[in-house]
């Protein structure tokens, strides 16, 4: 990496720079994980990779996150990749490939470099990722489980289908697509997690 003093290696002291303090400072940390992201890959991005290129030091990173990978999941929301709006297509089928193909998408390029470290150090460091997991996984079972309560309440589906272990099953098998094959995940794939596994799964009684 070459440091923001333009020389390879050459130690960056934050402290000759301009004070920067609050979002000022945590935006230039979010842009600079961004870039050590898209330029070395999660797996060797550091935290003090990161502070040398923002310009500060470490301790103003864990003062922010306690670890590497919350640091990430904030820069990509920085970025632009906020929670989705709840699709309304007006079908239960439709919504659901709405979700899916936004999943999807979001995979190609600098998400889906984040989201396979993330799904690997979810396995080799799970109690530092397990704030992390509970959110994030908080938040997709929400989005689910209002597309599925909806369709229930159309009389699309009945409403006891609407169960824990069925509310997360679609995106799930996208991720599982993901990590097996990489991106991008083809359409097909996505119309056949929704029309040959999920939709059976809901409308049987």
């Amino acid at each position: 990496m070459t440091t923001p003093a333009g020389e390879p290696g050459e130690a960056v002291d934050h402290r000759k720079g301009p004070r920067r303090r609050g979002e000022v400072l945590q935006a230039a940390i979010l842009d600079a994980t961004l870039a050590e992201l898209a330029e070395v890959g999660y797996w060797r991005m550091t935290m003090q990779s990161v502070a040398t290129r923002a310009r500060t030091s470490k301790a103003s990173l864990y003062k922010r996150w306690p670890n590497r990978a919350e640091m990430v999941v904030a820069a990509l929301r920085h970025r632009g990749g906020g929670p989705m709006a709840v699709p309304d297509t007006g079908s239960l089928r439709g919504d659901v490939l709405a979700v899916l193909r936004r999943g999807a998408d979001s995979l190609n390029g600098l998400f889906g470099e984040a989201a396979r470290g993330l799904m690997a150090e979810n396995l080799t460091n799970p109690e530092d990722t397990a704030n992390l997991r509970a959110q994030m996984f908080t938040s997709r079972d929400k989005l689910m489980r209002e597309i599925l309560e909806r369709a229930a309440a159309r009389g699309e589906i009945p409403a006891e289908a609407v169960r824990p272990p069925v509310i997360g099953f679609a995106p799930a098998l996208v991720d599982h697509h993901f990590i097996i094959y990489g991106a991008p995940v083809p359409d097909e794939v996505l119309t056949g997690i929704v029309d040959d596994l999920l939709l059976p799964l809901l409308t049987r009684r």
